[in-house]
């Protein structure tokens, strides 16, 4: 191969690079909302599970102004955090807006409560990416669990695709 032909096959691939270079980044974006969806979705079968098998009252909490979240059990008539892995705070991207809906308030407090018998707060907690894209993760009733499902706004409404 001559020098000319390098120089040539390299500034094919690089041009092909560029052209696949914005799709890749909306890619990388969308994986963000699923992410956290996921995330979310575990959480609320971690909660339940273990509100089940201990026998105490678990609570996923939410503070959509700040866009965190995070699991509390009550233990001597109180709701305090865990002391393991998933009692931290997790805080949502910035480009991912979280709106919750149905779902309990207590004073400031926004929660899902999660109880002993197996039973949890219906609701909804809805993502929003800076695409518009949103997923709900939602439970219809007290007995069901959370699945995620992607929507999309019409009419001010949100409706599952």
């Amino acid at each position: 191969m001559t020098l000319l032909e390098l120089i040539l096959v390299m500034l094919i691939m690089s041009t092909v690079l560029a052209m696949a270079a914005p799709s890749l980044r909306g890619f990388f974006a969308s994986r963000k909302i699923d992410d956290a969806a996921t995330q979310i979705l575990a959480l609320t079968r971690y909660a339940r599970s273990q509100a089940v098998s201990e026998g105490v009252v678990y609570r996923l909490n939410f503070d959509t102004r700040d866009r965190t979240y995070w699991l509390t059990a009550q233990k001597t008539g109180a709701f305090e955090p865990l002391d393991t892995e998933f009692g931290q705070t997790y805080t949502l991207p910035k480009d991912i807006d979280l709106e919750v809906e149905d779902i309990e308030q207590k004073d400031k407090d926004v929660f899902l409560a999660f109880t002993p018998y197996g039973t949890m707060t219906a609701g909804v907690i809805r993502l929003i990416d800076q695409n518009g894209r949103t997923l709900e993760v939602a439970c219809p009733s007290v007995t069901e669990s959370f699945s995620i499902v992607e929507t999309r706004q019409a009419g001010g409404r949100y409706a599952a695709r």
